[in-house]
């Protein structure tokens, strides 16, 4: 009997964990863990745990030649203008045989302000944030890496990310707190797409994705940030949240929220359709917070970075 292929993934967490539940029994699957502690959670989900950090080298060892695929979901270091943890992964990877194909989990923030014009994979990278700068690091040394190797990446573009049953909180609550948004002449374009759909268009990559290929994952929404809060209070049953002039946003947002708020981009998903032929679950957001709302759930998690 021929051996089942395997599926290494860094950074198994909510994403990772709907990807394992998505493939079922087709692969078997290795995650890598910092934690000790998860090891049997991991288990119990159909995972073979391998403890190891990104941050130490020295204990990613185990992963030379361990799996035909790796999905890498793991942030960059929280600080500096590169990612030294996927350099110390590759260099793992190319001890021994090396995988047929890399699918990297970046995000659409390496684009910074494209002023709510039409986005395609095909508009060069503009980060203008160190958090955005990392992840174009890391894309940039993983393509020379595939050139050099002959290992098959893909790149996977993704802008914010939400679900019910997501960890992070909902939007709702963002609502209820009274948080305000930008006034409507000031307001950016926001981009989503549900952590189910995200989770099929990395097994789509682990087959379909072509070699040293950029591909933006979102869905067919076309909101401005505001008009995607006044849908979620509209929808809940809440008052819409206040807006603000941007002139006042120091006043409101923290800097972490205005490098979000202050970037406006509208993100095309046709290569996405045509080369992963993904068929979306949920088209927009909209169709997803109805069908929560007519469940009877709480509605759907917040919108949360990957960057």
């Amino acid at each position: 009997m021929a051996r089942k292929s395997s599926l290494l993934i860094i950074g198994c967490g909510d994403v990772g964990l709907r990807v394992v539940r998505a493939l079922g029994t087709r692969l078997r699957v290795f995650a890598l863990t910092s934690s000790p502690q998860r090891c049997d959670a991991l288990r119990a989900a159909g995972v073979r745990p391998v403890v190891g950090d990104l941050d130490d080298a020295a204990t990613l060892g185990r992963l030379a030649g361990l799996a035909d695929a790796v999905l890498y979901l793991a942030p960059p270091p929280p600080t500096g203008h590169t990612d030294p943890r996927l350099r110390s992964l590759l260099a793992a990877l190319s001890r021994r045989a090396l995988p047929a194909c890399v699918v990297y989990a970046s995000t659409t923030g390496v684009y910074g302000d494209c002023g709510g014009e039409w986005v395609t994979e095909t508009r060069p990278p503009n980060a203008t944030t160190d958090r955005a700068r990392r992840r174009v690091d890391a894309e940039s040394h993983l393509r020379a890496w595939g050139r050099a190797t002959g290992v098959r990446v893909t790149t996977l573009r993704i802008p914010g990310i939400y679900a019910s049953d997501r960890e992070g909180g909902r939007p709702q609550d963002r609502v209820k707190r009274g948080t305000p948004v930008l006034a409507a002449e000031d307001d950016g374009y926001t981009n989503h797409i549900h952590a189910d759909d995200l989770a099929r268009a990395c097994i789509a990559a682990l087959w379909r994705g072509r070699a040293q290929r950029v591909i933006q994952v979102c869905d067919d929404s076309d909101l401005k940030t505001g008009d995607y809060y006044d849908l979620v209070a509209d929808l809940s049953g809440l008052p819409r949240p206040a807006r603000v002039p941007r002139s006042a946003a120091s006043e409101h947002f923290s800097a972490a929220q205005w490098s979000f708020l202050n970037e406006s981009r509208r993100l095309s998903n046709a290569r996405m359709k045509r080369e992963l032929r993904l068929r979306l679950l949920w088209p927009t957001v909209r169709e997803n917070l109805v069908a929560e709302r007519v469940n009877g759930r709480a509605g759907y998690g917040t919108a949360a970075s990957c960057a």
